[in-house]
């Protein structure tokens, strides 16, 4: 029990930390985006005045518009009309690197197109007047647009200013096809492969008899999802509100529901190894959570996130991504293993290389092409990174005491606690990747909120496995059954 008091102690002094963390950077320090400054050159309509606006502000109205319908969705039909009546005789032309969002309007037809650079600039797309100019194969730059929609891409274009209830807006039109980034392609294929390989070789770990231990230890298989879609995803809302993510930053708030109600991957089946833990017990514990995130991951963002200021889960696409690159390959290793056991037993440590590979790349990849974040303090100061690591070490730590209170054996409770603390973070990244622009996440900040989890958790980790001599000893019986 002392050494139990000890452990709950250090818990509560990293909740401490945490808390002075949050009360000393007040809310009145996380300013709103900038407004943006009316660039040079802009051509703007005679005697039109407005007021300036910054791009993320646009960016977030106009989503919310489009999503909500009704009679203030006519800005997009007065925003279309503007972009017909600009002088682009006296436009400009401008060269660079962003995204392309096509919103779909609640109670429109017609598409409505606008593109974000990489700056932070938004502008609104004019459309050509003949809808033939957007069908594929047409002898237009805006041939195939529609399909174009979300990717990033060099965009050659013109640039005129107009107002629109009082706002200024900058259009464009254009010049070229905007051509998509052949590193920017690679890296989309290369994620989405190399989590589908992952998936495939923890199904070539994995028979239907790992499910069965649902029934032969039922405190541990009970006990473990109750803490990954129940306990951490709790933390994490009740955290980033604390902390004052949930309106300051809700995407950061987002990001960490998402990664908290990811399933467990091959890391933890790993540290679970190297912590003289129940390896059986945590690779049932991930396979189960795994086929229950196709279910909880939307489910609970869509709970925890129903309250956050301009944001809608699309369920659904949450839903066919985890099914498209988790749980059809899973079921593809392990009807492998079931065929071919012999292959599967000599491939499972190539494929666990590869998974552990994909993390890394995901992490490095992202964390390169997100170097701005890290100097961007406001939003990523150290009380985020605080935050991140008290998520996923009190995970750890809240867990294992929830499962020695039902008394079940230290050496299942080890497994429980890492389980718990350690997440998928790959495929929270990608899903991230593949939702920011449909939900509006302007900043990235989903993914790099989960993959600061991803860099974080190994580090929680090791350290909760070097306190289990103290708190979770286990005998030496049951060290030589992992």
């Amino acid at each position: 029990m002392k050494r139990i008091s000890q452990v709950v102690l250090l818990t509560l002094a990293a909740f401490a930390f945490w808390a002075i963390a949050v009360s000393s950077s007040s809310r009145a320090d996380e300013k709103p985006p900038a407004t943006a400054a009316p660039s040079a050159g802009k051509a703007t309509t005679p005697s039109a005045s407005g007021r300036e606006v910054s791009g993320v502000e646009i960016y977030r109205n106009l989503s919310r518009l489009a999503r909500e319908g009704g009679r203030e969705a006519e800005l997009f039909d007065r925003l279309a009309a503007e972009s017909r009546r600009l002088d682009w005789n006296a436009a400009r032309s401008k060269s660079f690197t962003g995204n392309q969002r096509l919103f779909e309007v609640t109670g429109r037809e017609g598409d409505f197109y606008l593109v974000r650079s990489t700056e932070d600039e938004i502008f609104i797309l004019a459309l050509p007047e003949k809808a033939d100019d957007l069908e594929k194969g047409a002898a237009s730059p805006y041939a195939g647009l529609k399909d174009k929609a979300g990717t990033k891409m060099r965009f050659e274009v013109q640039v005129v200013t107009g107002v629109v209830g009082g706002v200024y807006y900058q259009f464009a039109r254009l010049e070229t096809a905007p051509q998509r980034l052949l590193l920017d392609r690679l890296f989309f294929i290369a994620i989405v492969a190399l989590l589908f390989l992952t998936m495939v070789g923890m199904g070539l770990t994995l028979t239907f008899k790992d499910f069965a231990l649902v029934f032969t230890k039922p405190a541990g298989m009970i006990v473990g999802p109750v803490c990954q879609f129940g306990l951490l995803p709790l933390m994490a809302m009740l955290i980033g509100r604390l902390a004052g993510y949930h309106e300051t930053y809700p995407f950061i708030f987002l990001g960490l529901i998402l990664i908290a109600s990811s399933p467990g991957g091959v890391t933890s089946n790993l540290m679970t190894y190297f912590g003289k833990g129940d390896v059986a017990l945590s690779i049932s514990l991930t396979a189960v959570c795994t086929v229950m995130a196709l279910l909880f991951t939307p489910l609970l963002l869509s709970l925890y996130g129903s309250n956050v200021p301009d944001f809608s889960i699309p369920v659904w696409t949450v839903f066919k991504q985890i099914l498209v690159i988790v749980i059809v390959p899973l079921f593809v290793g392990m009807g492998i293993r079931g065929k071919w056991e012999g292959f599967a037993r000599r491939a499972e440590k190539t494929f666990a290389v590869i998974g552990l590979f994909a993390l890394l790349f995901l992490i490095v990849v992202g964390v390169l092409s997100n170097l701005d974040k890290f100097a961007d303090t406001e939003r990523y100061s150290w009380k985020f990174y605080t935050i991140v690591f008290v998520l996923t070490f009190s995970g750890m730590i809240v867990s294992g005491l929830l499962a020695r209170l039902l008394r079940m054996s230290n050496f299942q409770i080890r497994a429980v606690s890492l389980e718990c603390g350690l997440r998928n973070a790959s495929l929270a990244m990608t899903i991230a990747l593949l939702l920011q622009d449909r939900v509006g996440d302007f900043y990235s900040s989903m993914f790099f909120s989960s993959g600061i989890f991803g860099l974080w958790m190994y580090a929680a980790g090791f350290f909760v496995i070097y306190t289990f001599k103290y708190w979770l000893p286990v005998k030496a019986p049951e060290e030589a059954r992992k």
